[in-house]
């Protein structure tokens, strides 16, 4: 994980998965949101489910919302908590774009992280 240097901005396309991450996440209260970008430029928000029988992250429901979509691969992904982002919503998010960047949010909107490949 490497953080963010002050002063380096995001693409207005990144920006917009973040500000769409913690805008999911709000509307619910949830712990988390997340938003991925396919390769044809839609996105995907999730925020993190919670039930008895049934708990997924928002990462992984976001990258499984995009596949059950028919996106081939993933630009870009966002994930807004308070905590790190977990290796098992990393890899899922691997497996759909090898090359895509993860940018790790507070829920303040603020960038902490940017988890290359």
């Amino acid at each position: 994980m490497s953080d963010v240097a002050a002063g380096n901005e995001l693409d207005p396309e990144d920006q917009k998965i973040i500000t769409l991450a913690r805008s999911t996440r709000a509307r619910v209260a949830s712990s988390e949101g997340a938003a991925v970008r396919d390769e044809t430029g839609r996105t995907y928000t999730a925020a993190a489910v919670a039930l008895p029988s049934l708990r997924l992250s928002a990462l992984r429901l976001a990258v499984a919302m995009a596949v059950s979509s028919g996106a081939e691969s993933l630009e870009a992904a966002a994930l807004v908590s308070d905590e790190d982002p977990d290796p098992g919503d990393l890899a899922a998010v691997r497996d759909l774009g090898p090359g895509a960047p993860v940018f790790h949010a507070g829920p303040d909107g603020k960038l902490r992280a940017t988890i290359a490949p």
